[in-house]
């Protein structure tokens, strides 16, 4: 046995490296479809809350579009108002065999991250849409868009730009909250790492090892969202495209005037 802490971290990893890599795998996994999914359910979810009903419309329509309004919130509310362990308890171990799913502990993870995460994602989409200059969806509506395609050509790409921080800020969260399925027996990297701890009798040297492995995931994605952000930026100088070969595109042109000094045309 290594005296030392450095000697003692290596042999954790080398008696159970494998196995909390294999852990480690998993989080990520769960994390990258659990968020990929709940983007998607938060941006159909965020789309129906900012449906405007107006006064013109049909009183069926209007209450049937309420109501549809009412499903959704109540399930933002309260996939945000309780604890995402007490959520994967109750679907795991209770709804699921309620109903008659047979579904693998995978496939549960997937799903229960996915939905609180598409909770989330819906308030995020929600707000992005509503930060939108108002003008943009009035100049739409002014030539005859309608609001589903108001909504793809017009807000939804001003917006994607603005939640982005937002999307990764999920990914990351995800990547580390998914500790919380292994209480129902989710393999990820937190349940490896309870097993090596266990085992070994080594919970300062072993949990070392995971907060590594942790960092590592959550700073590598962070980096290529980052990355993926400036891509969206596009360049930061650009010239206007036109036809009109007499309109000056490159910025402020200077003219010299007849004393010899320059004004800005």
């Amino acid at each position: 046995m290594p005296t030392d802490f450095y000697g003692r971290v290596m042999m954790v990893f080398q008696r159970y490296g494998m196995s909390m890599l294999q852990g480690a795998g998993t989080s990520l996994q769960i994390a990258l479809v659990g968020t990929l999914a709940g983007c998607i359910i938060g941006f159909a979810v965020g789309l129906v809350q900012t449906i405007p009903a107006e006064k013109g419309d049909n009183p069926v329509k209007r209450g049937i579009l309420w109501v549809i309004k009412f499903i959704l919130n109540a399930y933002v509310e309260f996939f945000r108002g309780t604890p995402m362990m007490a959520q994967a308890m109750f679907i795991w171990y209770g709804l699921m065999p309620l109903l008659g799913i047979n579904a693998t502990i995978q496939q549960a993870a997937y799903f229960i991250l996915s939905i609180n995460t598409g909770a989330y994602m819906a308030e995020t989409v929600r707000g992005g849409i509503l930060s939108i200059d108002p003008g943009q969806t009035e100049g739409a509506k002014a030539i005859g868009m309608t609001h589903v395609q108001t909504m793809l050509y017009v807000i939804l790409p001003q917006a994607l730009r603005n939640i982005m921080p937002q999307i990764g800020n999920n990914l990351i969260i995800n990547i580390k909250d998914s500790c919380v399925l292994s209480v129902i027996g989710v393999a990820e990297l937190l349940y490896k790492t309870k097993a090596a701890a266990g085992a070994l009798y080594m919970n300062f040297e072993t949990y070392t090892i995971t907060m590594i492995m942790y960092f590592i995931m959550t700073f590598t994605c962070s980096r290529i969202l980052r990355w993926w952000e400036k891509r969206m930026d596009g360049a930061e100088n650009f010239d206007l495209a036109t036809t009109d070969t007499l309109a000056h595109t490159s910025g402020m042109t200077h003219y010299p005037d007849p004393k010899g000094k320059k004004e800005d045309a």
